[in-house]
């Protein structure tokens, strides 16, 4: 009647989802009632959805409010999850199909840049939120200081924060004219560089695939040297919602190999 195999009928018994109403003691037959089909099934489609077994025993356990809550929740995750999982898909089917010219990398010579930066040593899980918070707090410093801007938000990420998992991130604002330090912001000259750039669209979900670009072309074209990346962020959070529209421009220190400052 439940589809189930005697050998998952027993497991259930086991792990405490599905008590018979009879267990033979000489022969060690499970005798189930016609009441426990209904539940059966419910377990079923629950551990089909890969509901933990604790789980499973909390629904069955629970009020009927309580059951749905606790049913809404694993369903939930598992939307997250297959979220995820599109997105894996996604990355993957973006490096089986992009074309081998994708992407348009030209090289630039920055000149020093005036700035009002945060500067910290930040352990890798937490860059995200200490990025949003140090640019909010740059922004916030800009609007009620009347600062004039003169570029984007931008970013300088240390090999460390990537090799060790933890290391010196700059965010700062390009500024025209004096500034002074207010809280954990400050003024500060970032030093010019050579730099191999390429300009990326989309959330950073995918922003690996352009790095290991711009390192190809570095090691084909360039000498790649010892400095922080750089982004530039030209369009994102804070101008739109929809993160199919950022952009920021990735950028990979060089030293010029060609004595002419052609590209080659």
């Amino acid at each position: 009647m439940t589809q189930l195999s005697v050998k998952t009928l027993r497991h259930y018994h086991e792990v405490g989802l599905l008590t018979p109403v009879f267990v033979d003691p000489a022969t060690g037959y499970r005798y189930y009632s016609q009441d426990q089909v209904p539940i059966t099934q419910v377990v079923r489609r629950l551990r089909d959805l890969d509901m933990p077994i604790a789980d499973v025993r909390s629904v069955l356990a629970a009020q009927p409010a309580q059951r749905n809550v606790l049913i809404g929740e694993h369903l939930r995750r598992l939307e997250a999850e297959l979220s995820a999982t599109r997105r894996a898909v996604e990355s993957l089917r973006a490096i089986l199909d992009r074309p081998a010219d994708s992407s348009r990398i030209e090289r630039r010579s920055v000149a020093a840049m005036p700035s009002v930066a945060i500067v910290d040593t930040v352990e890798r899980d937490d860059l995200v939120v200490w990025w949003q918070g140090a640019v909010a707090e740059l922004q916030a410093t800009v609007a009620t200081g009347g600062l004039q801007q003169t570029g984007p938000p931008a970013a300088l990420y240390g090999f460390d924060i990537f090799a060790r998992d933890r290391g010196e991130v700059t965010v700062f604002i390009p500024m025209l004219g004096p500034t002074r330090a207010v809280g954990r912001v400050h003024p500060l000259v970032v030093p010019p560089a050579e730099l191999a750039v390429t300009r990326y669209i989309g959330p950073h979900d995918d922003v690996d695939l352009a790095y290991s670009e711009l390192g190809d072309y570095a090691r084909r074209h360039e000498i790649s040297v010892d400095g922080p990346l750089r982004e530039y962020y030209h369009r994102f959070s804070w101008d739109t919602g929809d993160s199919a529209q950022w952009e920021t421009e990735l950028c990979w220190p060089v030293f010029r190999s060609d004595a002419t400052g052609v590209d080659a």
